[in-house]
Formats: structure tokens, sequence, C-alpha cells
């Protein structure tokens, strides 16, 4: 059923407020562009009104963490048929730009700026050129959404394609105006999905699980295997990935810029900081109270969006940093989870288990030593 939002202004009789449009059409992204935080806290705006070649022009161009595009369409007044049919159109160009072509788009966006520096700054990471546009998002912006748009826009994610409707909608108190936002799918479907159909070619999901683990002051891989956990905050789009795994998955852990780390298996789901404890030898203790070696984003600690986020792992095999496994061709993905269906991440766990002997054996029995000895470690 379409989304609809209801607002009251409290007090002892609550008042419901009259939803009402804005005065023009333009003004939303306008908005969006001088606040990209109505869309999600996540991207950074690259581009307005980008000609596609296609007889049209794209709305907005947004990059991910991890390098991947997030097309954006305002639904205006056109048809479902017309703004879905369009817009899939206009990702087959997006899926098709070069790099040269993405820093070209942002400079005309923001001129004289640079996207390597700006998205370091804002992300805090390199952008590798490897890993940009590996694959995108699809999200239409609408006012209001109809039973044929939801019908289709779900048929299309139910199918893996990584398409979402923003909905916004418009109320009035006095001379105040206030934008409310409902997703029509949860974004972490979104997110999951463009890593799955990332470009190239395909095939069945191995099984294995990808894990990037952000090593920093912010979190420590030591922590990490001394105390059984993987983690994951600072934002949804980093934190929420998590939550694809299960008791009983196989998580291969790399470290950005350093390389694979190790191996284990998920023992339980993902719980925010203040809930996430840890078994000593004086009994349990919450995670912030013995994990030191991080921070954890503990200025986040109550902020259920922006907190780390931990899933306990029984590792089976791991390496230091100094002793990190990585090759040319291995896979990598800034995603904090994700489920790769590329032919490289299967070829990566091939390899990653000659380099990991122990990838299916608790970690409490000796590891096996041989040509890989320097590399392979039962524990840091």
């Amino acid at each position: 059923m379409p989304i609809k939002t209801a607002l009251w202004k409290v007090g002892s009789q609550p008042i419901p407020l009259v939803e009402s449009t804005l005065s023009k059409e333009q003004l939303l992204e306008e908005m969006i562009v001088k606040a990209p935080r109505l869309l999600s806290d996540e991207w950074m705006l690259i581009g307005r009104q980008e000609d596609t070649g296609y007889s049209g022009r794209i709305d907005l161009l947004a990059i991910a963490p991890d390098g991947s595009l997030v097309l954006i369409e305002l639904k205006r007044d056109r048809t479902p048929r017309d703004v879905v049919a369009q817009t899939l159109d206009y990702a087959h160009w997006v899926e098709r730009l070069r790099a040269e072509e993405i820093a070209a788009i942002y400079n005309r966006f923001v001129p004289g700026r640079s996207l390597a520096d700006d998205f370091r700054q804002r992300f805090g990471n390199t952008l590798d050129e490897d890993q940009l546009n590996q694959n995108h998002q699809i999200i239409i912006v609408a006012a209001a959404l109809d039973d044929s748009t939801e019908r289709i826009v779900s048929y299309l994610s139910e199918r893996d394609i990584p398409i979402n409707v923003l909905c916004f909608q418009v109320f009035t108190n006095g001379n105040d105006q206030f934008l409310s936002r409902t997703w029509l799918l949860d974004p972490v479907r979104t997110q999951v999905s463009a890593v799955t159909t990332s470009s190239g070619e395909n095939e069945p999901w191995n099984g294995e699980f990808y894990c990037s683990y952000g090593h920093s002051d912010t979190r420590s891989w030591s922590d990490a295997v001394d105390y059984g956990f993987i983690c994951g905050g600072g934002g949804a789009w980093y934190s929420k990935t998590l939550q694809l795994l299960n008791p009983g998955d196989r998580v291969w852990v790399k470290v950005p810029g350093s390389g694979f780390v190790g191996v284990g298996r998920v023992t339980g789901r993902s719980q925010p900081a203040s809930a996430f404890m840890i078994s000593t030898s004086d009994g349990e203790h919450p995670i912030l109270d013995v994990a030191k070696r991080g921070t954890y984003h503990k200025e986040f600690l109550e902020d259920p969006e922006r907190c780390e986020y931990f899933v306990p792992v029984r590792w089976y095999q791991t390496v230091p940093l100094e002793n990190a496994v990585q090759e040319i061709g291995m896979f990598g993905n800034q995603n904090t989870v994700c489920k790769p269906t590329t032919p490289k991440w299967r070829s990566t766990v091939d390899r990653l288990k000659e380099v990991f002997p122990n990838y299916d054996t608790d970690r409490s029995q000796p590891a096996h030593t041989g040509d890989h000895e320097k590399l392979v470690h039962a524990d840091v």
C-alpha cells in the first residue's frame, strides 16, 4: 500500500498537521543540494542535471563510501511507468561512466574541486579507482507514492535490482512547513543488492561472507582477535550490513590498505555497543570496558544510527596486520559485510583457503606450518 505519514503537534490536545505541497517542485532538488543529508547521511553529491545523451538529464548523482554511484531521480509529475523506465535507462548510462568522466561531472558540479580530495575528507578513505563505479543504486524521490510505483519497484528489488523509493511529504503548521522522509524498502537491502549485482560477470554466491574491518584509532584488529568480534559504525551504511550475518556463517576479514587478516565463524547476531558483552576470567563486561585500543564511536553510544555495532566471532585463524595477505587480483570492497557474486571473490576465497589452512577448525587447535608459516598464526 502507498506510504503515508501523519504528524501531530504535541500538546494536551494533539493537533494534526495539514499535509501540503512545496511552492515549486524545483525547491526539493535545491534543498537536497544544499543539505544532502535530506537523502542520506552516507552519500556525497557529485553531480546535478547531467546530460546522459539518452534524451534526458539525471537530476542528481551521488557517491557512496565504497565508490559506488547513486542515481537519484525526482518523480515530479511523471507516471510510474515513465519515471521507472527513464530511471532504468539513465542507470544504463551511469553503469558505463569511467573514472575520468566521473571526475569531470564533479568538476562541473563544484568547479575547481578534486573528487579524490573531497572523497577522502568526507569519508576518511582513499578513492580507489579500481573500486569506483563497480556498482550503483537507483533512488526515486517522490512527493507521494502510488500503488503502481510501489509494485514496480518492489518487483525489481525482489530480483536484486538495487532500486528504492524515498518518499517526502510536506506538512504545514501556521507559516511553517515541515518535511518528512520515508523509505519504501530498507536501505540496507538496496545497498546489499548493489554489491551483489556489481558490474561485470556474476555467478551464484559461494556462501562465504566478506568483511571490511576498518582498523584505525576508532577500532583495533588486535581487540577483535583478543575478544572475538567484528564491528562497524559511524553511520547506518557502515553498521547495518552486519545484520546479514547469522550464527554459523563463515566470514573472511580484510583490513583496507593491509589485506586479509583472519577467518572465523559467527556465533551471534549484530548488537549495539551498549548491549554487547564480553566474557572474561572475572565475568561478563561491556565491550567498551575491556576493548581499549580503539574508541569504537563512544561519542555515539546512545545514537542507534551512528553507534558501533558488534558481531561475535569464533576465530579459526588470524594474522597480525604486518602479515596481512594481499595479492594482485584479490577481492576488496568498503562495505562492512557483503555477499560478493563476482568470480574474483571465488578465486580469492580459493587462494585464502591455501594461505589460511585452518579456515574450518577451532583456533584452539595448532595451526599448520609449511610454505606460508610466516603468514599463519592461531592468534595475534
